[in-house]
């Protein structure tokens, strides 16, 4: 068969389709690894996200573990501020470089 002719491009052409379906269905069974790690970081982003628009709420949760528990508050209040810096530092860490 000569490589030019219809048939044989006609060949050639169903099977790369088939390779590609076959090596697409192997992509999804392998990527079923990553479905529970992805979603777990979707649900913590999201959550970030919610106490970066509604920071009001956790420094009310923070006022009145003050109230109640006045030690803890101070402990959990170190915490907060020690995660809030470590996330600033990772931002900056993180950011693309300026030129």
């Amino acid at each position: 068969m000569v490589r030019d002719s219809p048939e044989f491009l006609l060949q050639r052409r169903q099977r790369l389709l088939l390779r590609s379906a076959e090596l697409r269905v192997a992509l999804a069974a392998q990527s079923q690894v990553l479905k529970a790690p992805l979603a777990l970081a979707d649900q913590a982003r999201a959550g970030a996200q919610w106490l970066y628009r509604n920071p009001g709420w956790p420094l009310a949760a923070l006022l009145l573990l003050w109230v109640l528990r006045p030690q803890r508050a101070l402990r959990w209040g170190g915490r907060v501020f020690g995660a809030w810096l470590t996330l600033r530092r990772a931002q900056v860490w993180l950011a693309p470089p300026r030129l």
